[in-house]
């Protein structure tokens, strides 16, 4: 998954003002105690990161 598309879902899911806040803020201990972008600055593929965020917050089946 490109980083361009892993945005635009946070942004759909989250809105777009709040997705950066979450994704700065929320720490998952599925991410290994990071936040999104500690994540991927880490090296996580996008595509586990989305999967994680969707299984922490629910996001409905459809936007996976």
């Amino acid at each position: 998954m490109r980083l361009t598309v892993f945005w635009q879902r946070m942004a759909e899911h989250f809105g777009p003002g709040y997705a950066d806040t979450f994704a700065r803020d929320h720490v998952m201990s599925e991410l290994g105690g990071r936040t999104v972008h500690e994540a991927l600055e880490a090296g996580w593929d996008a595509k586990d990161v989305w999967r994680v965020v969707c299984t922490v917050m629910d996001v409905p089946g459809e936007r996976h």
